[in-house]
């Protein structure tokens, strides 16, 4: 059996497991191969644990997508890499896929390759290959989970995909071509890349609440990736750090970790209705004075003025709703408004099925 690489570096960042999931297939194919393989998520790797590593490495990148590029945490990380310089490297993505009854449809990357490559390049590094698995989509706050069954179907189909390109990689072969396919759309969706990465990942993370069935077991302050989840008033509160990873929603043993729906349409009410006709107003008056008129200095100013005050108003309806919860009456009425309470919204977990990963959080 033909090998490229002595060993391989693979370090991802995962939520609920899809990611975590990938990358085990392929690091078994590696193992396979006789390689000397290193696998940790992007917040438990130690160096040192490449220390033994001797002839050709091959680096592997693989992460969830968020708001179609790589999550903020772990981009920082691949800024901060260092080890290995001059190494061959691959960047991957789990994207939402979907099945229509036999068809395997692709979800998009927008830039949660292009991206992180670009970035390893700079650094030094080699790319030989960009992949995107199709997995099912775990953001509950925006749609109920897919049945057990179709989500079996699908971690089996794209199993096998990716052992087959993990196969081409260590053999040596460059791999971009499914990376490309989808191009024109992921070029089309970038702009809301920049939009989620700068103004929406701050928002969403101030729309979690825990209901009136958490217990304070502590299981999603003690399992989330970026350490995000602190205890305010003796209740569970998302900092600004939160990546929206779905984890503590998906897994959590009482299903008390909801999505204030009825908090953010009612926010986005106001912002719409009355914030940004009185900012958009005082910046009329602003530029009128300053910048004679400037439709371009407006549009800069209003830019700016609404998306800062829209992440303001979030932050301080979610503390005033934070505070609210500890009443019993007003958390039963937030808990029965949002959709995620309600039983046909269902979570998402991988199953326990053939060499899948453990539904357990303590298993991602």
């Amino acid at each position: 059996m033909q090998k490229r690489y002595d060993n391989l570096l693979l370090i991802y960042y995962s939520g609920t497991g899809n990611s975590k999931q990938v990358s085990e297939w392929i690091v078994k194919e590696a193992q396979n191969r006789g390689m000397k393989t290193h696998i940790a998520s992007f917040h438990q790797f130690n160096p040192e644990n490449t220390a033994d590593f001797k002839g050709n490495t091959l680096i592997g990148f693989f992460s969830a997508t968020h708001g179609f590029n790589m999550p903020h945490s772990m981009l920082a990380f691949l800024v901060r890499f260092s080890i290995l310089k001059g190494s061959d490297v691959f960047i991957g993505n789990t994207r939402a896929g979907i099945k229509l009854s036999k068809l395997f449809l692709p979800g998009l990357s927008g830039i949660a390759m292009y991206f992180p490559a670009l970035i390893m390049l700079f650094k030094g590094y080699k790319i030989r290959a960009m992949y995107p698995v199709d997995l099912p989509s775990n953001w509950i706050s925006i749609h109920p989970g897919l049945r057990k069954k179709v989500i079996i179907s699908m971690m089996v189909h794209y199993e096998k995909l990716t052992t087959k390109f993990a196969a081409q990689l260590f053999s040596g072969k460059r791999v971009f071509l499914k990376s490309f396919l989808l191009l024109p759309l992921d070029l089309l969706v970038m702009p809301l890349a920049f939009g989620y990465y700068f103004v929406g990942r701050f928002i969403i993370a101030k729309t979690f609440i825990a209901n009136t069935n958490c217990n304070n077991c502590g299981l999603c302050m003690e399992q989330c990736p970026t350490r995000s989840i602190i205890l305010q008033d003796n209740r569970p509160y998302w900092k600004f750090t939160c990546e929206s990873c779905m984890k503590c929603m998906n897994y959590c043993p009482e299903r008390a970790i909801e999505t204030a729906h009825s908090m953010v349409f009612l926010l986005l009410f106001i912002l719409i209705t009355l914030v940004n006709p009185y900012l958009s107003a005082k910046m009329t008056e602003i530029v009128a004075v300053w910048f004679n008129h400037s439709q371009i200095a407006f549009e800069s100013l209003y830019f700016v003025v609404r998306w800062s005050a829209t992440i303001a108003f979030f932050f301080t309806g979610y503390k005033l709703l934070h505070y609210l919860m500890r009443f019993p009456g007003i958390n039963k009425i937030i808990t029965y408004t949002t959709l995620t309470t309600w039983k046909f919204w269902r979570r998402y977990r991988i199953p326990r099925a053939g060499n899948l990963v453990s539904a357990h959080p303590k298993g991602v």
